[in-house]
């Protein structure tokens, strides 16, 4: 992996590896955190990885959310089908609903998405009507986690001069709404487990040093 400079680098380095991390995680070595310098790190008055998110998502097409064992990265718009159904299992939502695989609040949560989708993500907990903010917000984890929600920007408030200040709201939308046919084509293409071994075999060869265990968390 070469060291992140610009947010060109960041979209080049998830293009060409497909799966990317954002925090130092169990795979060492396997972050943006990891190869990007210090000063562009949370800087004051620079621009680094945190910042550059939504452009990234916006000019690569990729997915962003909390994929990795409920912590944040990015998958390329090339692989974001296949993990996507390996995580549903081949359900759609209503489906995994139905069957009573997904919670009662999650159902709520998702259909309120559905409804009024994309939505920045303190509309979206109003809508609900969750209160705590924990709570709302371990459930978009899930929903993420299982391939039915992506982040697909971060907007920021501004000051008096219009300089963007703060950590950045995140908009989530599904993936069907988020990248059309070009997700929905390809989703249920294949069986979840033949999805699961596409990602196992390519991440073997990106990742020769992480063991079986690794690479499980990162594919789930």
């Amino acid at each position: 992996m070469e060291e992140i400079r610009s947010m060109e680098s960041l979209a080049a380095l998830v293009e060409s590896l497909g799966f990317l991390p954002l925090l130092k995680n169990r795979v060492p070595g396997f972050s943006v955190e990891e190869h990007t310098p210090p000063e562009l790190w949370f800087a004051d008055g620079v621009d680094g990885p945190w910042e550059w998110k939504g452009p990234v998502i916006q000019n690569t097409g990729c997915a962003y959310g909390k994929f990795f064992g409920g912590k944040a990265g990015f998958i390329s718009k090339e692989w974001y089908p296949d993990f996507a159904n390996y995580r549903r299992v081949g359900y759609g939502f209503d489906a995994r609903y139905d069957d009573g695989l997904a919670r009662h609040v999650d159902n709520q949560v998702y259909d309120a998405l559905l409804e009024h989708q994309p939505l920045l993500s303190k509309e979206w907990r109003r809508l609900t009507g969750i209160a705590k903010r924990g709570e709302f917000d371990a459930i978009v984890t899930r929903l993420q986690m299982q391939g039915y929600v992506v982040t697909t920007n971060f907007e920021y408030a501004t000051d008096k001069t219009g300089k963007p200040y703060g950590w950045g709201l995140a908009r989530c939308a599904t993936p069907e709404a988020a990248f059309g046919e070009a997700f929905t084509e390809k989703v249920y293409q294949r069986t979840p487990e033949e999805s699961r071994q596409k990602i196992e075999a390519y991440l073997r060869q990106l990742l020769p040093q992480a063991t079986a265990r690794q690479l499980r968390w990162i594919v789930g």
